[in-house]
Parts: structure tokens; C-alpha cells; sequence
């Protein structure tokens, strides 16, 4: 099993040991008596990455790019053990909703902005962070990718959530994710994937760093 972040740590809730984060609840996730607080694999595909075991590159403290941040389960998360976090969202109602995770969380920087044109916000995110995550569910999540590798450093990671559903909901997933990669291969290296089925059907975790 990959070592995990510093600031994730499996700890026990309701008699089993569960992924967790230190930090005020979000979405009715259980939280101990030191204020740890269960990260629920099935309504989080980095989480599901993470009990898969994949090699994130993520250590803790790193600055990160959110993509897909919706109304803040997982970015909540990320910015418990994260630095600086922007989390982009294009939809209004979500990140009113991400603005109140934000109040307890200096590090976490919501924006309304649309992940398909970084250029909107390319004044406000800083350059050369450390990763990019990603979780879009629209046509097109390797062109998102690949337009949002400017933030990125050289030596940073992208953890991206492939949603076969979003791209075809027809096709084979399977031909889906073979031809999701074949784009982003114009502009990242592949490190690994995995079938995050267990939590989450038809989805595919990608590690991957800028060419």
C-alpha cells in the first residue's frame, strides 16, 4: 500500500478503519473526539484512488489546482492537508455552498469559473503548482487537462478522474478511457491507472506528469 499524505491518516469509525482528514465537517462525515473526520471513498474518487493504493506523489502541503470542485466534498478534504487550493466550479448554486466550506479554511480559494477556459483565472492561480485534480463531468476531460497543464510544474502530478459516462454515455468505457489517455498523452506522461469501479462505476483513475 502507497504511503499516504502527510494529513491523512486511517483511523477508526464505526469499528472499521477509514481514510480521514483533520477538519470541520462538511457533508454529515463522521468526526472523532480529536477532530479527524471520515473521508468517504464512495462520494470522493480521490479518496477511491487512495484506498486503491495509487501513487499520488502526494505528500502533504503541496499547492494544488481543484477542477470539478462542485459544493466541496473532496476539495474540503484536499485543503485539510493541502496548501494553498483553488477550487473551481463553474455552477453558481455548488459554490455557494464551497464558500461555506472555505470560512473554515484559509488555505482553500473558491472561484466560479469555468474549467475549459483557464485563461478566466489564469491572473489568480499561482504558476508552477505542485497538482492539478481533476473531476469534470463534461466532454472533453482530456482538453481540460491539457489546457490547464500551464499551472502545473514540471515535475508536478495530475490526478484526474475519468468519467466514461460524461465523454460517450454509449460507448464501451473501456474504449472511452484508450482514447481519453491517447489525448492527454499530448501533454503528460502517464504514470498509472485504475478501475475505481469498487467505489465508483465506469470511473478511471489517472497519475500522470507534464511532458
Amino acid at each position: 500500500m502507497t504511503d499516504l499524505p502527510s494529513g491523512v491518516e486511517r483511523r477508526p469509525f464505526d469499528g472499521r478503519e477509514r481514510l480521514s482528514t483533520h477538519g470541520e465537517t462538511v457533508y454529515g462525515e463522521p468526526r472523532d473526539e480529536d477532530g479527524w473526520r471520515a473521508w468517504d471513498a464512495g462520494r470522493s474518487k480521490l479518496g477511491a484512488m487512495f484506498e486503491y493504493g495509487m501513487d499520488t506523489g502526494l505528500v502533504g502541503d503541496e499547492t494544488v489546482l481543484y477542477l470539478g470542485a462542485a459544493s466541496g466534498t473532496t476539495v474540503s478534504h484536499v485543503a485539510d492537508f493541502a496548501g494553498p487550493t483553488y477550487a473551481v466550479e463553474f455552477a453558481a448554486r455548488p459554490v455557494r455552498d464551497l464558500l461555506g466550506v472555505a470560512e473554515a479554511r484559509d488555505n482553500l480559494f473558491p472561484l466560479l469559473k469555468d474549467a475549459r477556459k483557464p485563461e478566466t483565472y489564469a491572473h489568480i492561480v499561482e504558476a508552477d503548482l505542485d497538482c492539478i485534480v481533476q473531476d469534470v463531468a463534461t466532454r472533453g476531460q482530456a482538453t481540460v487537462a491539457n489546457r490547464n497543464r500551464q499551472f502545473l510544474r514540471d515535475d508536478g502530478r495530475l490526478l484526474a478522474v475519468i468519467k466514461a459516462r460524461s465523454e460517450d454515455v454509449t460507448a464501451d468505457p473501456d474504449d472511452v478511457f484508450e482514447d481519453v489517455l491517447t489525448e492527454l498523452r499530448e501533454a503528460y506522461e502517464i504514470l498509472e491507472t485504475t478501475r475505481l469501479d469498487r467505489f465508483h462505476d465506469d470511473h478511471l483513475g489517472v497519475v500522470a506528469r507534464p511532458k
